[in-house]
């Protein structure tokens, strides 16, 4: 008899969850809901989501887990209570908080000393702050502070759980301790005026920390990175760009990172170690907005883009359309340059696709700068890495051969052999083979990443 276990992953766009034979991590079945679009939303939304894609297939399943989007704020009161719209991990308006927040802990070299990471505005800390200045009452209110996977994962257990977490998620938020590997609840308090509840820790990775009503075990959960990493399963040096709403450039570490200039954050993982990241706020956005400015459909957009001729006869784009967080611009918006009368559409959508990629090139880079680790694998991940364009342009941009992972939903995968591993109770979790993946090498064109460099050193000035 099969043995499935559910994985789940709350999103930013969606709720994707994947029914999973545990022992083979073969998927047997998929199902999807839409969230509401912005940077501040209802969480209640997302249960709502839940209770669609996931529902169904619960009462099949002997456990499961949630992988969540980092760093979002989601605030209850002394009852439980949604006190306002949490505040999303792309929502940028407490940059000054994050500054203000990283004088007080002493400057850069002291945040990245005890939380692993410089503090920006994507960090759950600095939106707690931005409460705290701008709405006092709902400060005044909030008795607790989740993050979007523990608020799922506490709506799937029975009633009367307290809420829990796990270091991977919890190293993103601002008021926990990679050094201790503990929360901070200091950190937490000093940001937003008053102490705060926060969630359980596990005791190890693969602890079972409550039960649905009808008793299906359910495991921590994670971030939305580090569940992506268990669901490639990438071991230490390996590295994973996901082009998704943001892009994500991780690479697994058995060691503690710090980079006090901030480029690289030093996040826990799912599984014991450390999952250190870059990360963009602009990825597949990027696209999307080369597809509309063009008024043609992604695979057009392809076509033309590899219609034209590596750095686009001249015209280079730096794409921090919505301000950027790696490097931390964020109140950046894109510059689009070197364009000429004979400037074409292709030219036009070759600089948008070169402008995504040396902004995760960029990212790579700084991995290998900060941990002193070459990647030993390069794996390509998400929605836009299906692009055409992409595939065959990242070898040449990374300089480096490119793993193309078969389409799947790798973050609801990484959580549903989460949930495997602690229905099992072993000390790793289980082998899954992922087939399909395919390498991808072409000749490499540094002369496009150093145009890039060159103009995004230009502009560091402007915002």
């Amino acid at each position: 008899m099969t043995t499935t276990v559910l994985g789940i992953d709350s999103s930013t766009q969606a709720t994707k969850a994947l029914l999973v034979d545990a022992a083979t991590g073969e998927v047997l079945e998929e199902r999807r809901a839409s969230h509401p679009d912005g940077t501040e939303v209802d969480p209640r939304a997302w249960l709502a989501a839940v209770d669609e894609a996931a529902g169904p297939l619960l009462e099949r399943a002997e456990a499961v887990a949630v992988g969540g989007q980092q760093h979002g704020m989601v605030l209850l009161d002394a009852h439980g209570e949604v006190v306002r719209d949490a505040l999303l991990w792309n929502d940028t308006r407490s940059a000054p908080q994050a500054e203000t927040l990283i004088e007080e802990m002493g400057g850069a070299e002291a945040s990245v000393e005890e939380i692993g990471s410089l503090m920006v505005a994507s960090f759950t800390a600095s939106k707690l702050r931005w409460v705290r200045d701008h709405e006092p009452e709902n400060a005044q209110r909030a008795a607790r502070v989740l993050l979007p996977h523990d608020y799922v994962s506490l709506h799937l257990a029975e009633q009367g759980t307290e809420p829990f977490t796990d270091r991977g998620d919890a190293s993103g938020t601002g008021y926990y301790s990679t050094r201790t590997e503990a929360w901070a609840p200091e950190l937490a308090e000093k940001a937003v005026g008053s102490a705060l509840e926060l969630p359980r820790l596990p005791a190890a990775p693969q602890e079972v920390m409550a039960r649905t009503a009808r008793g299906a075990a359910i495991a921590p959960g994670t971030g939305d990175n580090m569940g992506a990493a268990l669901g490639l399963s990438l071991g230490p040096g390996d590295v994973s760009v996901s082009i998704g709403t943001s892009g994500v450039c991780a690479m697994v570490s058995a060691s503690r990172p710090g980079d006090a200039s901030g480029a690289v954050t030093g996040f826990a993982d799912a599984t014991g170690r450390f999952l250190p990241m870059a990360t963009t706020i602009n990825a597949s956005r990027i696209l999307e907005a080369a597809r509309a400015l063009l008024g043609v459909s992604h695979e057009e957009l392809s076509q033309l883009a590899l219609a034209s001729v590596p750095g686009a006869h001249g015209v280079t784009l730096l794409p921090y359309f919505d301000g950027e967080r790696t490097p931390n611009r964020p109140d950046a918006r894109a510059t689009l340059t070197g364009m000429s009368t004979a400037t074409t559409r292709e030219d036009v959508a070759r600089a948008y696709v070169e402008g995504l990629l040396c902004s995760l090139a960029d990212g790579i880079s700084a991995l290998e700068d900060r941990t002193g680790t070459a990647p030993a694998r390069i794996t390509l991940i998400g929605g836009a890495a299906r692009s055409q364009a992409v595939q065959q342009l990242a070898p040449a941009i990374f300089g480096r051969e490119v793993t193309i992972a078969p389409e799947g939903e790798y973050v609801a995968l990484g959580a549903a052999r989460q949930a495997a591993w602690a229905l099992a109770g072993t000390e790793e979790p289980p082998a899954w083979t992922i087939t399909g993946s395919r390498t991808v090498d072409a000749e490499a064109t540094p002369e496009v990443l150093e145009t890039y460099r060159a103009l995004k050193n230009r502009t560091e000035s402007w915002g």
